[in-house]
């Protein structure tokens, strides 16, 4: 089966899916409360993610990982009301694409070289998130100290390009 036919395949027992959690909460009112808003956009990086395994596109873990971590951001917001904490949280963003990144090399069958782009993005975006948060005072990690977590990323990025560089 070609990849075109497949992917078609894909979106409509997605929609399929889709369609069946619908009406069940339709006949079961008290399933609407486990459909928060935030859930349905996780629901929507869960589906790229089966759309692609199903077309037989690996990559499409990036953008899934993206969406769901996203959303998974969003549910946590939308529990504890932190709304601001967004003001830092979007550094987590290329953690998600680190994580789908390496998805997409399990998934595809190159996850050497995927694990080292992966992990590397979600560092950066650890410490992002850390220093941040830190900076903008919705964490309280390292108190007066963050400062030391850039000189920390940009010493470690100088003596990965000299060792990468030999």
């Amino acid at each position: 089966m070609n990849r075109r036919r497949r992917s078609s395949l894909a979106g409509g027992l997605v929609l399929i899916l889709l369609g069946v959690v619908f009406l069940v909460t339709q006949w079961v009112p008290g399933l609407k409360g486990w459909f928060d808003w935030p859930l349905i956009i996780v629901g929507v990086g869960l589906a790229l993610l089966i759309i692609g395994l199903l077309a037989g596109t690996p990559d499409m873990a990036v953008p899934a990982c993206i969406v769901g971590g996203i959303g998974g951001l969003l549910y946590w917001q939308n529990a504890t009301g932190r709304w601001e904490s967004w003001a830092y949280a979007w550094t987590l963003i290329p953690g998600f694409v680190g994580v789908g990144i390496i998805l997409a090399g399990i998934l595809g069958g190159g996850l050497r070289k995927a694990l080292g782009g992966g992990l590397w993005l979600i560092l950066i975006s650890l410490v992002l998130f850390a220093i941040f948060g830190s900076f903008l005072g919705g964490l309280n990690l390292l108190g007066p100290y963050w400062p030391v977590l850039l000189i920390v990323l940009g010493l470690f990025i100088l003596v990965e390009r000299l060792v990468r560089r030999r």
